[in-house]
């Protein structure tokens, strides 16, 4: 019988659609996701099932829509009287472990199926976030808001306070590398979930890389010119609680765009270090690598910021899969696709 695949599941957080230079970005520098584009199949009509970031996560690990799943605001619980796919792949004998953010409900540091988790959320309980420990034991440990500033500072660009080596999104590029390297020559098939925080706001990139792109070199958004028709009650809500209600300023929207792409440019830094050890530790082919983003971000399209709308630029994400021998390299697949759909894929490779 031919060796289960090891699955590895990239993940960002509040990612466009947009936001690949391999599809069609002339500005923003993804090395790593174009490669992916050129050796999978890119899904270049994919929609998470709810523009949030707890449901649309509920509805990947549960391969459910929010109908399903009872789930459908960050506040809400998340099931307990179904399996996660995790849970499934535990079960058929992978060794499953987790990095970074899985924003789990009521209790964030819930396994769900996990044999283990490496734990790092956006708004951390310091004495159970690994990554918190980690900065404690670095010396950093007074920093009060060590993935940016957050309240009136929320959709200000900012430069994170830590440097490149201490980055939330260096953390998690360095333990996925650890868990990978620590497989190699292992029978034992494994599922990794790699969850960056970046790019959600507070857009907060390491020096020097809040420096890779500049403000006047950035496309402006879209704005229709009856957009005021085209924003819904929660646009206008969420523009007022991220305080961004009270005019518009051009250059501060391009300081924006330049900061988010340069916080995605650096997460592709660190998934392809990830891709360098899977070759090194010859497993690269031997893996299912799916990459997608639990949701989008307005970034002044429409007038508005934040997510909660199924506008393309929030509902719409980039989904790419490499799978030699399976997936044709180069492809590109305009079919619908979602995020439920990664847990019956995931399960029917294992």
């Amino acid at each position: 019988m031919p060796r289960r695949p090891n699955i590895l599941l990239l993940f960002t957080d509040q990612q466009r659609f947009d936001t690949i230079g391999a599809l069609g970005n002339p500005v923003i520098k993804t090395p790593a996701l174009d490669r992916l584009c050129r050796e999978g199949v890119a899904f270049t009509s994919a929609y998470t099932p709810s523009p949030v970031c707890v449901p649309a996560r509920c509805c990947l690990h549960y391969g459910q829509y929010p109908m399903r799943t009872r789930c459908y605001d960050n506040a809400w619980k998340m099931p307990e009287d179904r399996p996660s796919f995790m849970e499934r792949l535990t079960a058929a004998g992978y060794r499953t472990h987790g990095v970074g953010k899985c924003h789990f409900t009521p209790d964030k540091f819930a396994l769900r199926g996990f044999q283990t988790r490496e734990v790092q959320e956006e708004v951390p309980a310091r004495a159970e976030d690994d990554y918190t420990k980690f900065l404690e034991a670095e010396g950093w440990g007074e920093l009060p808001e060590p993935h940016g500033v957050r309240g009136e500072m929320y959709y200000v660009p900012q430069v994170s306070q830590l440097p490149a080596r201490l980055h939330p999104t260096q953390w998690v590029g360095d333990r996925s590398v650890a868990f990978l390297a620590a497989q190699q020559g292992r029978p034992q098939p494994w599922f990794l979930f790699s969850s960056f925080i970046h790019p959600h706001p507070p857009f907060a990139p390491p020096a020097p890389w809040h420096k890779l792109y500049r403000a006047f070199d950035m496309p402006l958004p879209n704005v229709p010119p009856d957009v005021r028709s085209l924003q819904t009650f929660v646009n206008r809500h969420q523009n007022r609680y991220k305080y961004r209600d009270q005019g518009i300023d051009r250059n501060l929207l391009r300081s924006l765009k330049a900061h988010y792409y340069a916080c995605i440019s650096f997460i592709d830094y660190q998934i392809g270090r990830i891709l360098e050890t899977l070759t090194a530790t010859g497993q690269l082919d031997r893996t299912l690598i799916v990459f997608c983003s639990d949701h989008g971000e307005h970034l002044g399209d429409y007038d508005c910021f934040g997510k909660r709308s199924m506008h393309d630029s929030c509902a719409r994400v980039p989904l790419l899969a490499r799978w030699p021998g399976v997936f044709e390299g180069g492809a590109r697949c305009a079919a619908p696709a979602s995020l439920v759909d990664l847990m019956p894929t995931f399960l029917a490779a294992a």
